[in-house]
């Protein structure tokens, strides 16, 4: 007689595997982007139509570049997370593995990428 539920016999899963940690940087990213957003909108929005000299002029300046660097990292480390979930939802195997490998790469180049295209407008 088997005495094991349906839940007792997934494995792999639980509060022990890092679903807490994983839930936790979601939601505070998401706060930081909650926050950011405006900020980086009033940015971009103010800059949407000027030529290229008041662009720099503008992503120059410290406060605008690190509202917009911020907006950057905390929006690509928020997306490869939310990636990492779905890939880990609907695929299996050594698939599963090369897409969140191939996400965190692009994400993190992306951001780095970014970073670093403003600190060449910045200097």
């Amino acid at each position: 007689m088997a005495f094991l539920t349906d839940r007792k016999r997934v494995s792999g899963l639980g509060s022990a595997k890092g679903g807490t940690a994983q839930h936790w940087t979601m939601t505070v990213t998401s706060v930081a982007l909650l926050v950011l957003t405006p900020f980086f909108l009033a940015i971009i929005g103010s800059a949407l139509g000027s030529d290229y000299a008041e662009v720099i002029a503008t992503l120059g300046k410290p406060v605008p570049a690190l509202v917009v660097a911020a907006y950057l990292v905390v929006g690509m480390h928020h997306l490869r997370f939310g990636m990492q979930i779905m890939i880990e939802d609907y695929t299996h195997g050594m698939t599963k593995k090369a897409a969140i490998i191939a996400t965190t790469i692009i994400c993190y180049g992306l951001a780095a990428g970014g970073l670093v295209a403003l600190m060449q407008i910045a200097l």
